[in-house]
Parts: structure tokens; C-alpha cells; sequence
């Protein structure tokens, strides 16, 4: 009878609590207001490092933002309702700062949203603008910001589609922009919870020996095949500053968008069926093409298939031509790879790949302009006759870094063969900057070029600045911090101004920008961001 009467009130009890109604509880005052406090924001400078820009976020998303929904298609991650990525990181706030004026106050950007959710930034050609979208919780929207005059305004509706990235393109003129909208016929999306399937699901097997990895968010039936389909379907638009806009091409599943360095020129990539259930979006079949800047078809340049099977290993690729890019020294003109071992790692063979530059009207032959020993990496471009190009190796980490003239035969020289996880040996990245095309090059003054490096040593952290002479090959340091109770992280390096910019912080001092003079080491600070966890800067731990 008594165990009876225990389990009565123990069921009373654990009633009680099943009903009880809690709001979310919060922590003490002192652990809130380290939980929200602001942190130091993000910065972005123009090439003349004229202007500064600070970005701020929220430390956490709040439930709003956690509570809504998200579809997950073909590799992507979507928020249907607003047709933008559903984990996109935004800002809130964004003020500026003209760094020509010493005394020059921060200052706050006029004409933000109520609620702001920025993200997608893109500088106009000249740098005195920056678009941008706005997430509403009707769609997404461009709004774009004049540094100068730190007022910013939106041009377009909520129609935005966002969904497969590459949103803004600025025109050379920079008077307007070339975005992806929602098209107007695009139909509702099928509720998959609920939907009642018409016929059964079929995967069809060749025979094919393939090693595939394990993707996530892949599409597993033909009622994702058709809501990813309406998700990714974009026209695309011109948008003039003043909010007007005319059609510029027609509804298609549009996946990556650029403009020819010297604006005469866009290269379109799309989406093209069948879509697949082993692989993400970036591997179904699509076709690249180039069109005038008055949206007239030149040239398709690029078909690809299906890519469901690769041969085996870390670094296998698909054969033919592959990573279409623009070369940024010259006005318009392509570059792509192409695969000498059949993308076949398991293949002997002297070089594994081949780059070769096509140029203007692109229906011409392509020219061969660099061989690498490993699986190539990418280029950062110089001058007609002067390239850095670097390949890889996973199997081994191996990298090697090449010298080359992409106007002659000549043999490239390896400037470096060496393991790319070995931090000690790293010689750092070489310094660039924006060229008449607004893309970036190397930064050359007569025959030297520069590198900023992280400077990982046995004794400690300590970056550096190298002059490297491209003709001897000979290297001389031109600074190295000397700091062992701070860190002094080295931004960019400006040729012409001799210049440094640097962020220096320690245990005790918070993260803050600094510019360098190279001649005499004299620091100069332009930010002065405060730690916001003050009430605890003073703890320390013991053993």
C-alpha cells in the first residue's frame, strides 16, 4: 500500500512538471552581458585604402532566425521562403571611416533597413560603391551604399534569388548591375511531407566500377528534382542605380556569372538535366557560354556531363577542359585546364596538367601557356610575361610554386618544392594589387616582387615581408615583426606607398589596425576597438 501511495504522488509530481509552461530562462546579468556583448566588426578598405568600412554582426543568431525554414537540395541549403542560403552569416550595422583625415571620426551609414540581414558584398568597378543584399522576411533585395557620402538605398523589390550564389555582378560601367530575380512563372513547390509519390524511385546501374564520396543534402526523388529546379531558376536583369531594370536573359538555372576584366564580355555557366541523386548540384551536367555585354551570344565555350563516376584517389578529375577563368592582366581572354592523365591519379605520366589560354571571340585555337608536374592549383597573373602559377599533390602535400613567361615556350622555373603542411618552410603568399581591370595582380616594381608570409618558427610566431627578385631569384627581408608578447598579422603590403597594414594584438590587448611605414617602422593606428569582455580581462588560469 505504501509503494502505491509513493507512485501516486511520484505520477503527480512528474505531471505537474509535463504541463508547466517555461519561457526560455535567462543567466545572470554578468553572464548576459558577455553572451551579447558586440564584437570588434569586420573591415573592408579600397585599393587606395582611402575609406575603411566596419561591418557588424550579432555574436548568435536569435530563434527567429533559427526557426526558419530550410531545404536541402542537391548539395544546397536553401531557405525557400526567401530564396537565400539558410545558414547565410549577416550583418546588421555598417558604418565608415575616411582614412585620409587623421582626425576623421567613425561614421554611422544613413538609410539602413530596419532589421538589417546584409551579406553578399560587392565593390563597383571604381570602388566608390558597394552592393549588397537585404534579407526581408518576404525575399531578398539590393541595396546598394556610396563610401563617400555613407548613405545607402535599396533598388530593387524582394525578388532576389539568391539561392545558387553569384547574385551581383557589376557592369564596367558602374552604373548598374547584373542580378538573378525570381522569374514571375515560376511554380509552387511540392510539399514533400505530404505529397503522395505517383510511381517508385529508380536508380539505374551501368556496370561502372566508381568511388564516390558521401555527400550530404543530396536529392533523392523526382519531387526534389522538381523543387530544386524551381529553386534554382533565376532571369537575369540589369539593374540601373536609379532602381530601373530591363530583361537580360530568360529564365534558365544560372550558376556562376562573370564579367570579361575589360566589361566587354560575360561568361554563363547553367544547370542542365539529368539532375543526379548521387552527387551535388556542381556536378550535374552544364554548359558555359559567353555573351556580349549586350547579352549576344559569342560562343559556348564548355559541355559538360554528368559527373557520377571519377577514377579513384583524392586527385582525380573529369577529363576535358575544366576551371574556366579569365585572365586578369588582359583584357578578355579565357584560361582552362585540361587533364593529362586522363584525371586518372593511378597514371604515370611526367606532367598531370595542362593550361592553355583562349582568346577573343573564343572560337579560335587554344594556345598550350604552362605544363604542371602535380594536379594544377591556380595563377596569379603579373604582366605578359610574368605568371606565378602553383599545382598540388594530396597524396604526398606536395606544392610547387612556378616562375613562367605565358607569352613564350620557355621552361617554367620551380621556385619551391615543398610540403605544404610543413608551416616552417612556407616562403608566404606573393603581394598583389588592383590593375586598370580592377582584378588582381602581382605587385611588381622592375623585377621584384613581394611576399607576405605567417612566419611559424620553433621559437614562435614572427610574419615578414620579402622582396624577391624574379631575375636572380635572389630574396631580401624587408621587415619582420619582432614581437614575443603580441601578434602582428601583416594585411597587405602597398608597393607604391611603402606601406604595411598591420592587426596587432596579445593576451591583453585587443585586435586592432595599424599602418606600417616601411622606412622608418613607425606605427600609426586607425581603429581603436575595445575589448568587450573587460569585467574578465583580468583572469588568468594556474596550474
Amino acid at each position: 500500500m505504501k509503494n502505491l501511495i509513493l507512485l501516486y504522488f511520484i505520477t503527480l509530481s512528474l505531471s505537474s512538471i509535463a504541463q508547466s509552461n517555461l519561457n526560455y530562462q535567462l543567466p545572470p546579468e554578468e553572464i548576459l552581458e558577455l553572451a551579447d556583448a558586440t564584437k570588434a566588426p569586420a573591415v573592408l578598405m579600397d585599393e587606395s585604402k582611402e575609406h575603411m568600412l566596419l561591418l557588424y554582426k550579432n555574436t548568435y543568431k536569435n530563434i527567429e532566425e533559427l526557426s526558419q525554414p530550410e531545404v536541402r537540395l542537391g548539395g544546397l541549403r536553401i531557405n525557400p521562403k526567401t530564396n537565400i542560403e539558410s545558414r547565410a552569416t549577416y550583418f546588421n550595422n555598417i558604418k565608415t571611416k575616411n582614412l585620409q583625415e587623421k582626425s576623421s571620426d567613425i561614421i554611422q551609414v544613413k538609410g539602413l533597413p530596419e532589421n538589417p540581414q546584409l551579406t553578399n558584398f560587392s565593390w563597383s568597378p571604381d570602388q566608390s560603391k558597394i552592393a549588397m543584399t537585404h534579407t526581408t522576411a518576404k525575399g531578398v533585395e539590393i541595396w546598394v551604399l556610396d563610401i563617400k557620402t555613407s548613405t545607402i538605398k535599396k533598388i530593387t523589390d524582394a525578388t532576389v534569388n539568391a539561392n545558387v550564389k553569384d547574385v551581383i555582378n557589376w557592369f564596367k560601367d558602374g552604373e548598374s548591375l547584373l542580378v538573378k530575380f525570381v522569374p514571375k512563372n515560376r511554380k509552387k513547390l511540392i510539399e514533400t511531407t505530404t505529397a503522395i509519390p505517383n510511381g517508385p524511385t529508380i536508380s539505374e546501374n551501368d556496370g561502372k566500377k566508381a568511388q564516390n564520396r558521401t555527400y550530404q543534402d543530396l536529392l533523392k526523388n523526382k519531387n526534389d528534382e522538381f523543387n530544386f529546379e524551381q529553386l534554382a531558376l533565376s532571369e537575369l536583369f540589369r539593374v540601373r542605380l536609379d532602381g530601373t531594370k530591363e530583361s537580360w536573359l530568360t529564365p534558365d538555372l544560372y550558376k556562376s556569372i562573370s564579367f570579361s576584366p575589360d566589361g566587354e564580355y560575360v561568361m554563363i555557366s547553367t544547370i542542365k538535366k539529368p539532375f543526379s541523386y548521387l552527387v551535388p548540384y556542381y556536378r550535374f551536367p552544364s554548359e558555359t557560354t559567353i555573351y556580349t555585354k549586350d547579352a549576344k551570344m559569342v560562343e559556348t565555350v564548355l559541355s559538360v556531363p554528368l559527373i557520377e563516376d571519377l577514377p579513384k584517389g583524392f586527385m582525380s578529375v573529369r577529363t576535358g577542359r575544366r576551371d574556366l577563368t579569365w585572365r586578369d592582366d588582359k583584357p578578355s581572354s579565357l584560361t582552362y585546364v585540361e587533364a593529362l592523365d586522363k584525371g586518372d591519379p593511378a597514371v604515370e605520366v611526367d606532367f598531370r596538367d595542362e593550361i592553355f589560354q583562349l582568346d577573343a571571340p573564343f572560337s579560335g585555337n587554344s594556345k598550350s601557356i604552362l605544363k604542371t608536374i602535380n594536379r594544377f592549383g591556380g595563377i596569379k597573373w603579373g604582366n605578359e610575361n610574368t605568371a606565378i602559377a602553383y599545382d598540388y599533390w594530396w597524396n604526398t602535400r606536395n606544392t610547387k610554386t612556378y616562375l613562367f613567361n605565358p607569352s613564350s615556350n620557355d621552361e617554367p622555373i620551380i621556385l619551391n618544392d615543398r610540403n605544404y603542411q610543413d608551416k616552417y618552410s612556407d616562403p608566404g603568399e606573393f603581394v598583389t594589387h588592383r590593375n586598370e581591370y580592377g582584378k588582381k595582380v602581382l605587385s611588381l616594381q622592375g623585377d621584384n616582387a613581394y611576399l607576405l608570409g605567417d612566419g611559424f618558427s620553433d621559437k614562435g610566431q614572427f610574419p615578414f615581408l620579402d622582396q624577391f627578385n624574379l631575375y636572380s631569384l635572389k630574396k631580401s627581408r624587408l621587415y619582420q615583426s619582432d614581437y614575443t608578447d603580441k601578434l602582428e598579422s601583416i594585411d597587405q603590403f602597398d608597393t607604391n606607398k611603402q606601406e604595411l597594414l598591420v592587426r596587432i594584438e596579445s593576451s591583453t590587448e585587443y585586435p586592432n589596425y595599424y599602418f606600417r611605414k616601411l622606412k622608418n617602422k613607425k606605427l600609426e593606428q586607425i581603429t581603436a576597438f575595445e575589448n568587450p569582455f573587460k569585467s574578465i580581462e583580468g583572469i588568468h588560469k594556474e596550474v
